[in-house]
């Protein structure tokens, strides 16, 4: 069997809760061993939403650990601390979410580990970055969505006004893409140079690039050539999915020509007669009056008519899909983006795998979520250490 593309790269992961272990699932699935160092306690994500099959493999543990192996260290005693050094000494990246006073107490902090393999990669996971005033603070998805202006972005949208959460730890898995980049990056800069490095990922700051990369908008200029940040059209509260008859449906005339013809086939193309449709220019200035204009139409067809009439048309089109049918899309099964496998203790359980394909050296099935420490016997064999370390 061929190489994976990570193949050899070994990864110490002492990451908890979603924006590491995110990261170090998709490193795993590249072929990277991933060595997840836990407390004996375990990742709070074991214990997290709904109930387990088993205690402490509970489905968002499940959903971003796949692909590792899980050794319990002790890093209050002398013995577990020992045995990470061990690990570290052979390791090409050490990636962890603990603060930095605390993680420099235990003795891993960049210099530490550095003096224990001169070319190690070190990414740590923080929740603002250390040049600023909030740098040390904590750091949850809730109070990244709140920081970063998406809870404000939300209310300002429909018109509501008050600050609400997307429903989606969003900042932390947006944070884990960033961390994925940055290691591989590094990896990448060591193959050329040799040389390791400390790499930091803040959240706050990953998701505020992200979050602003439309809506900084008129603000992007210097004097601002618009009173407020915030692309107007993604903050329209008119750009919704348009009612049918039977459903709801998501259509986007992404230019002029596809907004001519959506309106002969919504039965309308007088609107061009008024002056606020009269032209491109109106036309792109007034989107939002256009957009209750279809809605006011698109219920005298079925979605699968209006469907049909997008396609010949090339028009970019999608019906609504309920949340809870996602998972019956055969599109996603088909190209499998989910499978179903079966674990040795959980039974069968549906994954997500990488959805990026390679066409020189394609991912392996990962091996599944570990149980807690599950891989520590296993795994300090390799190192020859024999004095247990828990």
């Amino acid at each position: 069997m061929s190489q994976t593309m990570l193949e050899g790269v070994r990864i110490i992961d002492m990451t908890t809760m979603i924006f590491g272990p995110y990261c170090t699932q998709m490193l795993a699935d590249l072929g990277a061993d991933v060595i997840k160092v836990e407390a004996p306690a375990g990742d709070l994500m074991r214990i997290a939403g709904n109930p387990a099959k088993t205690p402490g493999m509970g489905p968002a543990f499940v959903t971003t650990n796949r692909g590792k192996r899980s050794v319990v260290l002790d890093l209050k005693q002398e013995q577990g601390r020992r045995a990470l050094a061990a690990l570290l000494g052979d390791a090409d990246v050490f990636i962890h979410n603990v603060r930095a006073d605390a993680i420099a107490r235990l003795g891993f902090d960049y210099a530490s580990v550095k003096a224990l393999r001169p070319d190690i990669i070190y990414a740590h996971c923080v929740g603002f970055g250390s040049g600023g005033p909030y740098a040390g603070l904590q750091a949850y998805d809730d109070v990244i969505q709140a920081a970063s202006g998406m809870t404000d972005l939300v209310g300002r949208y429909d018109g509501d006004g008050r600050p609400r959460y997307v429903p989606s730890v969003i900042a932390d898995k947006v944070g884990a893409l960033y961390a994925s980049q940055a290691v591989l990056a590094a990896v990448v800069h060591r193959l050329r140079s040799g040389e390791g490095q400390q790499v930091e990922i803040p959240m706050f700051e990953t998701f505020t690039q992200f979050l602003f990369q439309e809506h900084l908008f008129g603000q992007t200029f210097q004097p601002p050539t618009s009173e407020e940040a915030g692309y107007f059209r993604q903050l329209d509260p008119h750009r919704n999915p348009f009612p049918t008859a039977d459903g709801h449906i998501s259509i986007v005339p992404h230019n002029d020509h596809c907004w001519l013809t959506l309106l002969d086939l919504l039965g309308c193309p007088e609107l061009t007669e008024r002056p606020e449709f009269s032209g491109q220019p109106e036309r792109r200035a007034n989107i939002s009056l256009l957009y209750k204009e279809m809605a006011q139409r698109t219920p005298q067809k079925t979605t699968a008519e209006w469907m049909t009439l997008c396609r010949t048309a090339s028009i970019p089109a999608m019906p609504v899909c309920p949340f809870d049918r996602v998972l019956e899309d055969q599109h996603l099964w088909a190209t499998g983006l989910f499978q179903r496998r079966r674990h040795p203790s959980e039974g069968d359980y549906v994954e997500m795998p990488l959805p990026t394909r390679f066409s020189a050296r394609a991912p392996r099935p990962a091996r599944p979520a570990p149980h807690l420490g599950q891989h520590t016997d296993e795994v300090l064999a390799e190192y020859k250490i024999t004095e247990p370390p828990r």
